[in-house]
């Protein structure tokens, strides 16, 4: 391959893969969310259970009640964690497999298009299982005197 066909081929690839980086951009703020929710959950159920040797009868119960509220939401965050991040290194292995794809002269079209697939399955997985802590969350939400 002529030099200036292949500053060409990787210039094109470059251009390919912009819209990969965009999308892990996205996947970035939306895990920045989800730790962040993740870090409150957790704050919230220590501080509940530092208050459990001081708490007797009802009130025990109803604390029990949102520690175990607490772990769900923690185990549906912790899932949505995992299939973001597995989304993202899915696309960063689509921008590495189109940069390797540039010196090759295999087709490796489907393994692109299979890892982007995968990728995005892993992104509404995780958004679902996002959803469902944000109703978990909403849920359990008590305002005012009960």
């Amino acid at each position: 391959m002529q030099p200036d066909a292949r500053i060409s081929a990787i210039a094109h690839v470059i251009q390919l893969a912009v819209a990969p980086v965009f999308l892990l951009t996205g996947i970035a703020s939306l895990l920045g969310v989800l730790t962040n929710r993740l870090g409150r959950v957790i704050d919230r159920a220590r501080l509940l259970e530092g208050h459990l040797p001081d708490i007797t009868g009802e009130h025990k119960s109803i604390v029990h009640l949102d520690l175990k509220m607490l772990s769900r939401r923690a185990r549906h965050i912790n899932r949505a964690i995992s299939l973001c991040t597995t989304a993202a290194l899915l696309v960063c292995m689509v921008v590495a497999v189109l940069f390797v794809s540039a010196f090759l002269t295999l087709d490796i079209s489907r393994v692109i298009a299979g890892l982007f697939v995968v990728a995005m399955l892993c992104v509404i997985a995780g958004l679902v299982s996002f959803l469902r802590e944000v109703y978990l969350a909403t849920l359990s939400l008590r305002i005012g005197p009960h």
